[in-house]
């Protein structure tokens, strides 16, 4: 089952997928966090959500933490689940009452010059876009220059043959495969925040 979860055929140009949906919500999960009056906990309370205080950093860690996840092809397909949640629920509190023009189940309308579907769609288009590349994601798995199975037929070869120096060392490079993806996805980040800041 966890083989079968974390395994993918899917091409290699899914990191260019994988890097824009994960990279667009981890610096958001952080800004969330930065900025909690503007992006998090403060920007709830005005939508109608309930004990914003709790879920403005919930959420901000949600999508840090998976967003990084998915930066480093680590476990893509489940850490694509909460990222589809929190996009599902952004569409339903935020762009409904656009659509309609009006305040929707307690969740207010923002003010803008106009209402309807048209301003829906254009209000969503970043919504859209990150609940359709973490569908993608769920449904391809990460791209095949994420080396995850490598770990896990180590570990089953090691159950199954004894630990023989050959089958340590195929287990030890794969395990530093990963720790030196989700080490590189770290610096990608940490690059991309730092040019951030030099920008403001």
């Amino acid at each position: 089952m966890i083989r079968r979860t974390l395994a993918t055929h899917a091409p290699a140009a899914n990191l260019l997928i994988r890097f824009m949906v994960g990279g667009i919500f981890f610096f958001e999960g952080i800004q969330k966090f930065l900025y909690p009056a503007d992006l998090g906990s403060g920007r709830f309370a005005k939508i109608g959500i309930p004990a914003p205080e709790f879920f403005g950093p919930f959420v901000g860690f949600f999508e840090t933490a998976c967003g990084l996840l998915l930066l480093a092809g680590l476990f893509t397909r489940i850490a694509s689940v909460p990222l589809i949640c929190t996009m599902l629920v952004a569409l339903f509190t935020v762009k409904i009452p656009i659509l309609i023009g009006a305040e929707f189940m307690g969740f207010s309308l923002r003010p803008l010059s106009r209402y309807g579907f048209l301003s829906m769609i254009h209000e969503s288009r970043n919504d859209i876009s990150m609940l359709f590349g973490s569908l993608y994601l769920l449904i391809t798995g990460a791209d095949p220059m994420v080396g995850r199975c490598q770990a896990l037929e180590a570990v089953k070869s090691v159950k199954n043959l004894g630990a023989s120096p050959e089958v340590l060392s195929q287990f030890c490079n794969s395990r530093s495969n990963t720790v030196g993806t989700l080490l590189l996805a770290l610096q990608i980040a940490l690059g991309f925040y730092v040019c951030s800041l030099t920008l403001e």
